[in-house]
């Protein structure tokens, strides 16, 4: 049976630098499921269309196609065939895909997409409900953490480094904060840990210090 193992948690608590990490050391399949409503997120936009617009998001859903392919280990997600893989990265496309993926449609249509990938590949997979809901007989379920500040920092360095120099703490916070409540608010699959989940809280740990902490339980473990 292949290796499943979920990192959940909210935004900005490092869940894909983590997973990303800890796949090329256990020889693991990466999936960032995030960004396959981050596609979504993306259509929406161009369309004009609201990505709260239950009606009009499923309605769009029906005539779009979304697929995952891996270049080596890096994962590229493509939109009716266009690779937009370096275009759902900005805080526009960040909070549409939290309203979007609040839709039970559209979430029943990816996760098909995800658990499909699970069964054919050792895999970690990091998201909101993996060990919940996507991947409920994981091996392994991480529940990753920190505070609302510290997360709001680590996104601002991260859109600095990407030159978006106009990106301000505060305006993230609110971005983060709001995420958190819809992503928890949800009908189907709101975020939080699954009862036998390891919580980790990343506030005050470097990214090595959490990947080594991770990877001595996938050891102990599988």
């Amino acid at each position: 049976m292949p290796v499943a193992i979920a990192i959940d948690g909210p935004a900005g608590a490092g869940k894909s630098t983590i997973a990303k990490l800890i796949a090329n050391e256990k020889n693991l399949l990466y999936l960032d499921t995030g960004a396959m409503y981050r596609a979504c997120a993306l259509k929406a936009i161009r369309l004009g269309i609201s990505c709260k617009d239950n009606a009009a998001v499923t309605k769009m859903v029906k005539d779009t196609e979304i697929s995952i392919s891996f270049e080596g280990d890096t994962q590229q997600i493509f939109l009716d065939k266009e690779n937009v893989t370096l275009l759902i990265r900005t805080p526009e496309i960040s909070t549409g895909a939290s309203d979007i993926s609040a839709i039970t449609s559209i979430r029943l249509q990816m996760v098909e997409i995800q658990r499909e990938i699970a069964k054919c590949n050792d895999v970690i997979m990091d998201g909101r409900d993996i060990g919940t809901f996507v991947l409920p007989k994981a091996n392994i379920k991480i529940y990753l953490t920190a505070s609302v500040d510290e997360r709001a920092n680590r996104r601002v360095k991260e859109f600095h480094l990407k030159g978006m120099h106009h990106m301000v703490f505060d305006d993230v916070k609110k971005e983060i904060e709001y995420r958190d409540y819809n992503d928890s608010h949800r009908e189907l699959a709101p975020l939080k840990k699954a009862e036998d989940a390891i919580e980790i809280d990343t506030t005050s740990k470097s990214i090595d210090e959490v990947v080594e902490e991770i990877t001595a339980i996938i050891n102990k473990k599988c």
